[in-house]
């Protein structure tokens, strides 16, 4: 195979888009790990350090981390094989559940594999696989995680935010983006904006409407995009998360009052600004003109 058929290969190329989207689903297989283990690391480093600022012994003194142990399924303890670790193919064939005691595995794993597959085919499409289609892919990736993450325990890790802003200003060095003058001070505007509304909204309200992960993931978005695509964002984000909490309240899969988490909102909002980024920085600069 030709190195040209995938690195550095121009936008629309359609052998690079299958090869992205191939790469794509073996990563979205990774990321069903990263969601499931990385809360459960950083706890077990909570509980660690606990119990040695204490003096006791550790509670989880054997190795866990995204590659020790191998995956096992949670019901019987089977070790997953490589011929069961195949993206979507595995699942279909064991017609999603274990071999080895048919516990049901969760269609999630296949839904996040193919997502992963597809978005990574589009972007590579669109960016070609240069470094900031490369770039596009590790964001995309970093965000999914996140979005499950925050789904399942109401929190944005720092493992994932720091990066994906780092990136964000390392990718506009050079302007691929946004010129970095404009990076940075979208990184900066983005925390400082969320930080305020939640203080606000406690100090009215009395309790915490929104975590700092948020924040940290308003800043990375900004870090990215700049901070003209701030309100956009914002605005986008605001809308589908009220448009999607109202149906579960009504439809009864959540409760008035109970904690919707923001980030996969402003996820899905850094995902439309990745590929519509410059209309929507149009729009908003119309929409501000008198």
């Amino acid at each position: 195979m030709q190195p040209d058929l995938f690195l550095f290969a121009a936008p629309g190329t359609m052998a690079a888009a299958v090869i992205a989207a191939i790469f794509g689903l073996l990563i979205g297989s990774f990321l069903n790990v990263v969601v499931h283990r990385l809360p459960i690391m950083r706890q077990r480093e909570i509980d660690n350090y606990i119990a040695d600022k204490e003096g006791k012994p550790l509670p989880h003194p054997d190795r866990y981390n995204l590659m020790v142990p191998r995956s096992a399924c949670p019901h019987c303890g089977h070790q997953i094989g490589a011929l069961e670790n195949i993206p979507i193919v595995s699942w279909l064939a064991l017609r999603g559940k274990c071999s080895a005691c048919k516990a049901p595995i969760s269609a999630r794993y296949p839904i996040v594999e193919a997502v992963s597959g597809i978005l990574s085919g589009l972007l590579i499409w669109h960016f070609g696989s240069g470094w900031t289609g490369l770039a596009t892919l590790v964001f995309t990736y970093l965000l999914l995680a996140m979005t499950l993450i925050d789904i399942d325990h109401k929190e944005l890790p720092d493992d994932l935010t720091y990066p994906l802003l780092w990136l964000g200003l390392l990718i506009n060095l050079d302007g691929s983006f946004v010129p970095l003058r404009e990076a940075v001070l979208g990184a900066a505007g983005g925390y400082l904006f969320l930080w305020a509304v939640a203080r606000t909204y406690e100090l009215v309200r009395g309790q915490i409407g929104m975590g700092d992960g948020d924040f940290k993931l308003l800043a990375a978005l900004g870090a990215w995009f700049g901070w003209k695509m701030l309100p956009a964002l914002i605005v986008l984000s605001s809308f589908v998360g009220a448009a999607i909490g109202i149906t579960m309240i009504v439809i009864g899969r959540t409760k008035k009052g109970q904690h919707i988490p923001f980030g996969p909102y402003l996820a899905g909002a850094g995902m439309i600004a990745l590929f519509y980024g410059p209309e929507l920085t149009r729009l908003a600069i119309g929409l501000a003109q008198p």
